[in-house]
């Protein structure tokens, strides 16, 4: 599932490197947008003859990429869904690694910058030195048993969606949400080493400072799972 607003051309090397990357079949690759008019949507139309594996679906939660990634989860057939941006900043390489942890019985696959092997070149040094902060310290802390809790470069089971209520507002907090859910849930989470590449076109639109405080929502109860299960 790939959320996209405005990518336009943009989007093109993503969608055929999900599509030719990933050798998992069957695949349906759900690119959701806001509103008929994103940019996004005449590129995908012209690549579906070529693509067959590609599907248009209409956000109708409201705009925004966490009610996108909301709706595309509800819309999803699949057993497992993956989460991976629009800006190409994810590596597809990754996916059918990821696919086949969750097919072992992981509920919950990141896609980890910040285990051995992953990396992240650009993006703005606060942000990535908080995501790291984050993602260590709940692993390291809470025990939490993934290196990287904030990115959305995640795959999730069915099994998972359909257990828990989404309670995210805005924001990309979804990934560390379901994480921390899964993980108190006693599911089982897993992750991948992945590069993550800071967009080269188009305009980023995360918000740090004002997704902030939903992010540490689910740190917090994520730090505090660990000592409610100690006593």
């Amino acid at each position: 599932m790939v959320p996209v607003y405005n990518e336009g051309e943009n989007v093109v090397p993503t969608l055929r490197g999900i599509v030719e990357r990933s050798r998992t079949r069957p695949l349906e690759v759900l690119v959701v947008h806001d509103f008929d008019e994103d940019t996004t949507v005449p590129v995908v139309r012209r690549l579906e003859s070529e693509l067959p594996e590609l599907r248009l679906h209409k956000n109708t939660l409201g705009r925004g990429v966490l009610n996108a990634m909301k709706s595309g989860l509800g819309a999803a057939r699949a057993p497992y869904v993956l989460i991976t941006m629009g800006d190409g900043s994810d590596d597809a390489a990754d996916i059918d690694p990821m696919y086949e942890l969750a097919r072992a019985g992981a509920d919950v696959v990141a896609g980890s910058r910040y285990m051995r092997g992953g990396r992240q070149l650009g993006g703005p040094l606060l942000k990535r030195t908080m995501s790291r902060a984050a993602g260590l310290s709940l692993h390291w802390v809470a025990g939490i048993p993934i290196h990287d809790a904030t990115s959305n470069f995640r795959m999730y089971s069915k099994r998972l969606l359909d257990k828990v209520t989404i309670e995210s507002e805005g924001g990309f907090e979804l990934g560390i949400e379901l994480t921390v859910k899964a993980h108190l849930l006693g599911m089982r989470v897993a992750e991948v080493p992945t590069t993550w590449r800071d967009r080269t076109a188009g305009q980023s639109r995360f918000q740090l400072w004002r997704w902030l405080p939903r992010y540490m929502r689910w740190y917090g109860k994520g730090i505090s799972g660990r000592f409610r299960a100690n006593h």
